[in-house]
C-alpha cells in the first residue's frame, strides 16, 4: 500500500517498520522535550499522513517505552482519521510520565507506533432491541454461571 506522507523536519526519520514481520510502524519525535513527573505531553511526530480510504491510523505505545522511559500513551491508542491529513495535521502523540522524575524524550526518539487498520463506517438503522437475553455490563462474563438447585 503507498501511502503520501510528509515530514515537517526533514532531518528527522521516517516512520519504519523495525523487521520484515512488524505491522507497527515507529513514529519519532520532532523535539526534544522534558515531561514533569506525573505530568502530559504533547510530542509532536514530525508528520502529516494521508491515510488511504477505508482505512485509518491507529497510533499504539511501543512496548518498551513503559519499561524503558516511564511513559504511556495518555488517551490509551489515538484514533487518525482518514480525512486527518492537511497541511497542518501534524500528528502529535500524548504522553504521561507515570515516575517520580523527570523524563526526557530526545529528539528523533522512537515514541510510539502507527499501524494502518481497515474500517467499515455504519450506517445506523434504528430497531427494537434485539431479541436475544441480556448478558449484563460490565464484567458480566467474569460471574460463574448458576447453579441448578
Amino acid at each position: 500500500m503507498k501511502v503520501k506522507i510528509t515530514r515537517v523536519d526533514g532531518d528527522v526519520p521516517l516512520p519504519a517498520y523495525q523487521t520484515a514481520g512488524s505491522v507497527g510502524c515507529d513514529l519519532h519525535a520532532r523535539v526534544t522535550t522534558e515531561i514533569a513527573p506525573r505530568s502530559l505531553a504533547k510530542i509532536p511526530a514530525n508528520v502529516i499522513i494521508q491515510t488511504p480510504p477505508g482505512y485509518m491510523f491507529l497510533v499504539a505505545s511501543r512496548s518498551s517505552t513503559p519499561f524503558k522511559k516511564g511513559l504511556m500513551l495518555a488517551n490509551g491508542v489515538g484514533i487518525g482519521d482518514q480525512d486527518f491529513g492537511g497541511p497542518e495535521d501534524e500528528y502529535h502523540i500524548a504522553l504521561y510520565n507515570f515516575t517520580d522524575r523527570p523524563v526526557t524524550v530526545q529528539r528523533g526518539e522512537r515514541i510510539a507506533q502507527g499501524i494502518f487498520v481497515p474500517v467499515a463506517v455504519a450506517q445506523w438503522e434504528e430497531a427494537p432491541a434485539a431479541e436475544r437475553p441480556s448478558r449484563g455490563g460490565f464484567g458480566s462474563t467474569d460471574v460463574p454461571p448458576a447453579t441448578p438447585s
